[in-house]
């Protein structure tokens, strides 16, 4: 019996709530980068095609960073031609120009680079300060929206650092209002180590907002570390954001950042939204047979409470779709 056949959960719209919310799924590239065994090509590219099926308008394919620093995703070049027909957006991160070419040389469309607020996780994660990572960005976004490709910015640590602590708000805003000014066409707000609370998302909006970063650029990604990723984003939706970052079945975490547990399950994140009326566009019983799917290649059971949920109600029942 598959739960939501009964008309669960009950859908109870509520007030100041945008009607549809677009998923960013990060699975593909987010979740799988964190995967200590190798994940052959060939199965990630099924279950990039899985994850299409199921509604998702946007997948995050892979990321064209160097293999000596995320390995996992070492075949970027032999996944990307395996994925590109399908008729979904698929962005890939590029950290420099030579990622750029890449992914441009493969007919990427949309590029994403990846920022930080802090200085601890800029020399972490890309070997630079803060302003010296911008200053690399700037010629990689340049020359994709020279190419007429859609850029996102990433910025990670934006709500808590493990290194440095809290991290003050207009510190965020300095760097998100940097990656708009470079030309990135959407910015995607990254609560790394799962730290956020509602207050502090919604604070950090509302000075966004005032800063004069338009809101229908924003997206935000929550890891669910301490169990908040889920009122955090309700708390965005509030606040007028309508993209939302995912991960199905609740896979992925962050490779510099120890303390970062898994981002907030699609699965999950689709039924909330559906109590609420909140169109996604998403089946969410495909969905869950995809990441049973998958969890069965990792050889370890979904994170994700919605999964763990309807799996055992026979939400999959069609995974050898």
């Amino acid at each position: 019996m598959n739960t939501p056949d009964l008309g669960l959960p009950m859908t109870v719209p509520a007030e100041g709530l945008p009607a549809r919310v677009r998923i960013h799924e990060v699975g593909a590239r987010d979740g799988l980068q964190n995967e200590k065994a190798v994940v052959p090509a060939a199965v990630k590219a099924e279950f990039v095609r899985r994850l299409a099926g199921t509604g998702l308008t946007t997948i995050e394919a892979t990321s064209f960073v160097h293999p000596k620093w995320v390995p996992q995703l070492a075949d970027a070049e032999e996944l990307f031609p395996a994925v590109a027909d399908l008729p979904v957006d698929l962005p890939v991160l590029v950290p420099n120009e030579r990622g750029l070419d890449r992914a441009l040389a493969l007919g990427a469309r949309r590029v994403a680079v990846f920022a930080s607020a802090t200085e601890s996780f800029a020399k972490a994660n890309l070997n630079r300060t803060v302003d010296e990572a911008l200053a690399m960005f700037a010629p990689v976004v340049a020359r994709a929206k020279a190419a007429d490709v859609h850029v996102r910015g990433y910025l990670s640590m934006c709500f808590g650092d493990p290194w440095e602590g809290a991290v003050p708000v207009p510190q965020v805003v300095r760097v998100c209002r940097a990656l708009l000014d470079m030309g990135c066409d959407e910015l995607s707000l990254g609560d790394t180590i799962g730290v956020a609370t509602p207050g502090h998302v919604g604070a950090l909006l509302t000075a966004l907002t005032e800063a004069g970063v338009p809101v229908d650029t924003l997206g935000v990604h929550f890891h669910d570390t301490y169990g908040q990723a889920l009122s955090n984003t309700l708390t965005a939706l509030r606040h007028g954001v309508t993209t939302v970052d995912a991960s199905a079945g609740g896979l992925g975490g962050c490779p510099y950042a120890k303390s970062a547990t898994g981002n907030l399950a699609t699965e999950d994140l689709v039924w909330m939204l559906r109590g609420l009326g909140i169109d996604t566009g998403v089946d969410l019983g495909r969905l869950v047979a995809t990441s049973v799917w998958m969890a069965a290649h990792l050889g370890r059971p979904s994170p994700s409470r919605t999964v763990r949920a309807l799996a055992g109600s026979g939400a999959d029942s069609d995974q050898e779709q």
